[in-house]
């Protein structure tokens, strides 16, 4: 594992940092490689039950570092996988695990999707947001921006912030419901932890159902979402977590879910 990207596990909450002060985070090839690795490990470890993806005070990624970029020629830059590879290109979405992303400071081009794909932004006022891959020649480079930006805050803003790549501010964020909740430097990941551990209280059988339900949802016919649907809601009757669920409340205690 890189250097720079950062894992640690406590009480069933998985941190990822990305830890580049010096380039306020911004992402080397090498580091991304590091990115996508650990957000898979994460996702598989039986020991995580949510996972808080931020950056060191200040900084969360200020994109690919263009340092970097420069050194590998044009026709291999970027195309990290074949499209069908989704975990190259989103690992956070298909990360099985909720990401909860804490924000404090620049998240621009790359650092931008990555908030995109996190399924809950928590920030403070020292974040910003800005898509500006056409002030480079480019288009989103996970993807991320042309289909799930629009999605989250229609099609006419999202347009606006990737044809300008004007920074968005925390507070702007929040307006249009981009940033779920903003928080002061100092309380930020005690606010994403104490979120954390309200999300733990749920199924992990039923929270890698959810996800996969409302990200493939968004693209779906609603026959084929019904159809998933049915399969989940099956599955999950099945499960030892519906049962110890069950149990739970007849039983008047908290849940003890094991995730199967």
């Amino acid at each position: 594992m890189s250097a720079y990207i950062r894992f640690s596990v406590s009480d069933g909450i998985g941190t990822v940092t990305i830890d580049r002060p010096e380039k306020r985070n911004a992402m080397s090839f090498a580091m991304l490689g590091d990115f996508i690795e650990t957000l898979k490990r994460a996702g598989e470890d039986p020991d995580v039950r949510v996972i808080v993806l931020t950056g060191v005070p200040g900084a969360f990624c200020a994109g690919t570092d263009l340092s970097d970029l420069a050194s590998i020629p044009g026709g291999q830059r970027g195309l990290r996988g074949t499209a069908s590879e989704r975990g190259r290109w989103w690992p956070i979405i298909e990360c099985p695990r909720p990401v909860i992303c804490a924000i404090d400071g620049p998240a621009y081009g790359m650092g931008a999707e990555f908030t995109s794909q996190c399924d809950i932004r928590i920030a403070t006022r020292n974040a910003r947001f800005a898509w500006n891959f056409a002030h480079r020649g480019l288009v989103p480079d996970t993807g991320a921006g042309s289909w799930l930006l629009p999605r989250l805050i229609g099609p006419a803003r999202a347009l606006r912030l990737l044809y300008t790549g004007a920074p968005l501010s925390a507070e702007a964020a929040l307006a249009i419901g981009y940033v779920d909740e903003l928080v002061e430097p100092e309380t930020l990941l005690e606010s994403a932890y104490a979120l954390a551990r309200e999300i733990q209280k749920g199924s992990p059988f039923s929270h890698a159902r959810i996800k996969t339900l409302v990200y493939e949802g968004l693209a779906a016919e609603v026959d084929a979402h019904m159809q998933r649907h049915t399969r989940a809601l099956a599955e999950c009757f099945a499960s030892a977590d519906h049962q110890e669920g069950v149990a739970a409340f007849l039983e008047r205690r908290a849940a003890r879910f094991t995730g199967h």
